[in-house]
């Protein structure tokens, strides 16, 4: 059977989700729900927080790029489409991930202003040595390496049960930070990574749909020329899967 190459740009894409998965188990508790409550009961600003600050401020500029090109949890789920393939029922499922973020947010700000707010910048706060692997045993907390098996398999598990990206879509805690950036990004209108389409081009093959990593329905974004979609991940699939180049990278102004 031949297998189909990978176009340059989405080789390039899913060697950087392979190392981020690689690093995972040292860059774990850089992305630690846990560490930044933590953190914040002890007016300590430290490295989770840093890291979904810049997943905020980033996302001003590049969106959800992050999603699509660098994040362990979503080359966890892309190494699960093998097995799972098939789309995301949405629904109402993107909310879920709402549901998760919005108490979790009150609960750090209630931490941060009992402790009387924010008095030290710590990035390496809890992970000594910094990195999660160099966390010793007796640390006082679970090891870190059945806190890294939970995660692996939540996004791995939701994944092969529900289809293509279903943690995105529903548990990811990240992801919230982005869709505010970009939200706010649209309000003002500033130069950002968007996708740009022209319907004249497109021969409604439908392939830019089936094989879309977040299960949008892009044939019907390209059809309105209107590719903003809050669980859009810039991953380029479906630029690189248009034969007709209907769909394209811009830098531009916000929607």
């Amino acid at each position: 059977m031949k297998v189909k190459q990978l176009v340059a740009r989405q080789r390039i894409r899913k060697g950087l989700l392979l190392l981020s998965l690689l690093f995972f188990p040292v860059t774990l508790y850089y992305f630690s729900p846990a560490l930044i409550l933590g953190g914040a009961a002890e007016g300590v600003v430290n490295g989770s927080f840093l890291v979904f600050g810049l997943m905020f401020l980033s996302s001003l500029f590049v969106g959800r790029l992050w999603c699509g090109w660098a994040c362990p949890a979503g080359a966890l789920q892309e190494v699960a489409a093998p097995v799972n393939n098939k789309r995301f029922s949405r629904g109402r499922a993107d909310w879920t991930k709402w549901v998760i973020w919005i108490p979790w947010i009150g609960l750090i700000a209630f931490l941060a202003i009992r402790a009387g707010g924010y008095r030290a910048v710590d990035p390496l706060y809890q992970i000594p040595g910094g990195a999660t692997l160099a966390i010793p045993a007796d640390s006082g907390g679970p090891p870190w390496w059945m806190i890294y098996y939970i995660i692996v398999g939540l996004f791995a598990g939701l994944a092969l049960a529900f289809g293509r990206r279903a943690g995105c879509h529903t548990v990811c805690w990240m992801a919230p930070f982005m869709i505010l950036g970009r939200w706010l990004r649209n309000r003002v209108h500033w130069p950002a990574l968007t996708l740009m389409a022209e319907p004249a081009k497109c021969t409604d093959c439908l392939t830019c749909t089936r094989e879309c990593l977040m299960s949008l329905e892009v044939h019907e974004m390209v059809q309105r020329a209107e590719m903003d979609d809050a669980e859009c991940i810039l991953c380029g699939t479906c630029v690189d899967g248009c034969s007709q180049k209907a769909i394209r990278f811009s830098f531009g102004g916000g929607k």
